[in-house]
């Protein structure tokens, strides 16, 4: 299928995908305007009455969220923004890449060149990648190559909102990458770039906002010059692999744009949680605000600067002239004005819709640390944080295929392109862990297990040394069965072919006991 030849951009029938991409793209970046934006739906004011309310769809949802309630005419915007969803993010992406995955195959070659893709900053692509997937439902890896750049092709991290994907049976089978190269009032230059199995096709397109207008040559712009309108790949499958944050997708599963997408860890009602959370810390910082004492002292008090200057209290001054008012010298107090902040009842309600969120999104709060307690050992960690470590094995699931397709497909491009001698296999991932190990504790398990005799030297030696590859276990293992003393004989053992099979006399063997038959 080749390039639009123009259109609305993107697709008409992503439109509601996009909105959600632009809704949580506002919670991820935490930026208070683009907030309000979003949920406003535009950047000006709205009428007191606001008819909106009352609507249905998305206008009427986002109008009856806090940020959706817009600043009357003449205040300054007080509203404040707890940035959960980042957090969220950050520690999505921290929990599943902080520690790269081991990707291994058979060919010594093939592996050689998987470390240099990690060295080169595959590890990189995936934090980012998993980091803006854990607010949009998911991100793409696509191979690029620049020989200006680098003499090898590397995988690059997409984010889902650049990107207009087909799937066929659950699968990807096409998709097609669209980046803004150049804005000004009416005009949106946009380059897209479309993968299909085999080839990729480039196109520069010069339109206005949500239309692609019309198709111009590559050559007429900077950033796309150097590019070829169809490139062969060569390759029999697609050179971009989509990997999904989470499934199933609650929100798009019965619309067929959007059914495969994955799911965002801060859709459905998560998002009301955090809008909440908002709202309450908005509320604690207007008492805060409105808390500060106020002294209201009488007009005599008052310093006249002269006319049309005006007047000031001087709150230094020590002695004043009484004056004779009526009531008596109780005119001449000062009166303070105090508020109370309410600190417990804020706090209390901020600590449950923050585990409230937690909980929604399947992570622990020991995870940001708000709990106030710290696991010494790795047990202690894996005890408190369990949830934070279940979520992040339920997404492996749908990473560890996609990220061995997505090695596979670079050596099977660098082997086709690139004449790399390298023979492209496809990887076994196994995912690391967030927390290392105690050594203590698996200096402990191999202690028991070699007093049960239930593992041999080389399995000690695997336990103990995870990262190690088979030549440093082997020379480990050699070393210990080197070092470990001769046994000594017993001097009062029989020798062994003055015993039975069991250790027993031979002379006495078959001896029964009572009187010996006639």
């Amino acid at each position: 299928m080749p390039l639009p030849s123009g259109g609305t951009w993107p697709p008409r029938n992503l439109d509601p995908i996009y909105q959600q991409y632009a809704l949580h793209n506002a919670w991820y970046v935490g930026d208070s305007e683009q907030l309000a934006q979003a949920y406003e739906g535009h950047t000006g004011t709205r009428p007191a009455n606001r008819p909106s309310q009352y609507r249905g769809g998305l206008v009427g949802w986002g109008a009856r969220f806090f940020w959706g309630v817009p600043t009357p005419a003449g205040e300054r915007r007080t509203k404040l923004h707890v940035p959960v969803a980042s957090d969220i993010a950050a520690m999505c992406s921290k929990l599943l890449y902080s520690e790269p995955p081991s990707i291994t195959v058979k060919d010594k070659a093939a592996q050689e060149r998987i470390e240099e893709l990690i060295e080169q900053g595959l590890q990189a692509s995936l934090l980012e990648g998993s980091e803006v997937g854990s607010a949009l439902g998911g991100y793409y890896l696509k191979a690029v190559w620049d020989k200006t750049i680098a003499e090898k092709p590397w995988l690059q991290a997409i984010h889902a909102d650049a990107a207009v994907p087909e799937f066929r049976w659950g699968r990807l089978s096409a998709v097609t990458f669209h980046r803004l190269i150049e804005q000004d009032d009416r005009t949106f230059i946009r380059h897209l770039e479309r993968h299909e199995p085999g080839y990729i096709f480039n196109g520069l397109y010069a339109g206005e906002a949500g239309a692609l207008g019309k198709q111009l040559p590559l050559a007429s712009h900077s950033e796309t010059k150097v590019l070829k309108p169809v490139v062969e790949t060569r390759i029999k499958r697609l050179s971009a692999v989509y990997f999904p944050n989470m499934r199933p997708q609650r929100e798009w599963r019965n619309m067929p744009a959007g059914a495969n997408l994955g799911r965002s860890d801060i859709a459905g009602a998560t998002l009301g949680l955090m809008d909440a959370l908002d709202e309450t810390y908005t509320s604690w910082m207007r008492d805060i605000r409105q808390g500060k004492g106020r002294i209201h002292v009488p007009s005599s008090y008052i310093q006249n600067q002269g006319p049309g200057k005006g007047g000031y209290f001087d709150p230094d001054r020590e002695v004043y002239e009484a004056l004779d008012v009526l009531g008596g010298d109780q005119r001449m107090e000062l009166a303070v004005t105090q508020f109370a902040i309410r600190v417990a009842e804020h706090r209390d309600t901020s600590a449950e819709l923050l585990a409230a969120i937690l909980r929604a999104t399947g992570y622990s709060a020991q995870s940001f640390g708000l709990t106030g307690e710290v696991a010494v050992t790795a047990t202690e960690v894996m005890a408190k944080e369990r949830q934070s470590f279940t979520t992040t094995a339920t997404k492996t699931v749908y990473s560890k295929p996609e990220l061995a397709t997505a090695v596979e497909m670079l050596l099977e491009l660098e082997a086709e392109l690139f004449g790399s001698s390298v023979t492209p296999e496809r990887p076994t991932i196994t995912f690391g862990d967030s927390v290392s190990a105690d050594m203590l504790q698996l200096a402990t398990t191999a202690e028991l297990m070699r007093r049960a005799e239930a593992a041999s030297d080389e399995t000690l030696v695997r336990l103990l040394h995870p990262d190690w590859d088979d030549s440093e276990i082997l020379a480990e293992v050699d070393r210990i069965a080197e070092a470990r003393p001769t046994p000594v004989m017993d001097p009062f053992a029989l020798p062994d072919e003055m015993t039975g099979p069991e250790g027993e006399d031979p002379e006495t063997e078959g001896e029964q006991d009572g009187p010996p038959e006639e």
